[in-house]
């Protein structure tokens, strides 16, 4: 069966999971994190959002559609793809078995069952450093096909790349794999640089646009920059934890 969402770049080649644990362990995070995911029906072009509300061992529930007319799909019983991007991975499954009306707490959702086999997809090494929200971060996107420049917060950073937050739904503006401008003000100072986005995926709760971008053909002097700082961040985020405490201390 093709693969709707698959692409052929990434720093290490997909791996397919077909073990229960691993993959209840793998999508645990969606569920912690509310991460959003995207669908798409196999014969349609749409692509919808969705959440992951709860798993277990046999079945995993599906939160409402956006925008809701692709309910009718699953009702139908069409089959369809998911795909999910979290600290750097990119997780995708398909479905071919009917989805069934349920609620979840009053709450109206779709009952699935877990996958028998999920893509995971490394598509950085690099570490990713999350940023507190109390010192928000701030990032503009500008551009020739822009009509306006975009401002948000960093959400996280590594040496590769980071995660722009901005207000609102802005997908049909931005076009991933396109080329932008960036500027962001780090406690280390201004970094100035071409970006990649990568994704761009809308939480209809919270109203906020979540960007992957790649860092473009930044110089050497600031790549250094951010790597220093990406360090620092990390090794402030072991310490906090108690890990590595040795090793970092000094």
């Amino acid at each position: 069966m093709s693969h709707p969402f698959q692409e052929a770049d990434g720093p290490q080649p997909p791996r397919q999971l077909k073990a229960a644990l691993e993959i209840l362990a793998n999508l645990r995070p969606l569920v912690d994190n509310h991460i959003p995911l995207t669908l798409r029906f196999h014969e349609r072009a749409q692509r919808y959002q969705t959440f992951l509300l709860q798993l277990d061992n046999a079945t995993l529930l599906l939160d409402e559609l956006v925008p809701n007319d692709g309910e009718r799909f699953l009702s139908n019983g069409e089959p369809f793809a998911i795909e999910a991007y979290y600290e750097g991975v990119r997780l995708s499954w398909e479905t071919d078995d009917p989805v069934g009306a349920t609620e979840l707490d009053g709450v109206p959702c779709y009952r699935a069952a877990l996958p028998a086999e999920l893509t995971y997809h490394q598509r950085r090494n690099a570490y990713r450093a999350l940023l507190k929200s109390g010192g928000e971060i701030s990032g503009t996107l500008s551009g020739k096909r822009l009509a306006v420049e975009l401002k948000g917060r960093l959400a996280d950073i590594s040496a590769t790349g980071c995660k722009l937050v901005l207000g609102g739904d802005q997908r049909n503006g931005l076009q991933p794999g396109e080329v932008y401008d960036f500027v962001a003000m780090l406690p280390i100072g201004r970094i100035e640089t071409k970006i990649e986005l990568r994704h761009a995926h809308h939480d209809e709760r919270s109203d906020l646009t979540h960007c992957g971008i790649r860092f473009h053909g930044m110089n050497g002097l600031l790549q250094r920059q951010v790597e220093r700082f990406v360090f620092q961040l990390q090794r402030e985020a072991r310490r906090y934890q108690g890990g590595d405490e040795g090793r970092f201390s000094r």
